[in-house]
């Protein structure tokens, strides 16, 4: 498969995940008696991956989200020099994603992007106050755990057919610790999608949901490495 036709499935895969992740948030999590909350949107993220990995795990590894790209060379599972490509196509497809949301939010009277718009934060920028040494290490381990669960999943001695459901999962589970923290990013392109649609304190605070889920992705890579080298 092409390395363009591979980025094109990266760009709608977090195009996807962004939208039924971060859509779920803005428009169901706190309607009105029928609200699905913090459950609902941790199961909607966990959702869009999971279908995602069927849909393009064939065609591009869905990766969707530069952690796990960065990660996934780290760990000797994907090649540095198409790195870039793919983070580019992430980013794009998390930003379009973020645009449409705002179209269709908009369409309702008193809307205001700069509440929140499903953005990541820390201090008084997080859902429950938590402070900024407290977003990064949830981040960071968080990040590290989801990219040791995508390794093990996707090792040639796994249950074959079985890892988009145990990524899907862990995703959902993510969501359900951390939602209170930061909002939950482990996605570098998803915050910065919603970041750039927010526009103030979002894009100040977007550093560290970059910062954060790169090193973890890193290091929770290294780590199944360790434990369970491709070559064994």
């Amino acid at each position: 498969m092409s390395l363009t036709k591979r980025c094109a499935a990266e760009l709608l895969g977090t195009f996807w995940l962004v939208f039924g992740g971060c859509g779920s948030a803005l428009f169901a999590a706190a309607y009105p008696e029928l609200g699905i909350g913090f459950v609902g949107v941790a199961l909607a993220f966990g959702l869009t991956l999971l279908t995602m990995c069927y849909a393009i795990g064939h065609i591009s590894g869905c990766h969707i989200n530069p952690a796990v790209t960065v990660g996934l060379v780290a760990g000797g599972r994907f090649p540095a020099r198409e790195m870039v490509p793919y983070i580019v196509s992430q980013v794009i497809g998390g930003i379009a994603a973020s645009l449409v949301l705002y179209l269709i939010a908009s369409g309702k009277a008193g809307f205001d992007p700069t509440a929140g718009f499903a953005s990541n934060g820390y201090g008084e920028h997080s859902p429950d106050g938590y402070s900024l040494t407290a977003a990064l290490i949830a981040e960071i381990v968080l990040t590290g755990f989801f990219l040791f669960i995508i390794m093990g999943a996707t090792h040639k001695r796994s249950v074959a057919g079985l890892a988009g459901v145990a990524i899907g999962l862990s995703l959902t589970l993510i969501h359900l610790i951390s939602i209170p923290v930061t909002n939950t990013s482990v996605y570098p392109a998803r915050s910065t999608g919603v970041a750039l649609i927010q526009g103030s304190w979002a894009l100040d605070q977007l550093w560290l949901f970059w910062l954060a889920p790169l090193v973890g992705g890193i290091l929770g890579a290294l780590v199944y490495r360790f434990v369970q080298p491709d070559n064994d």
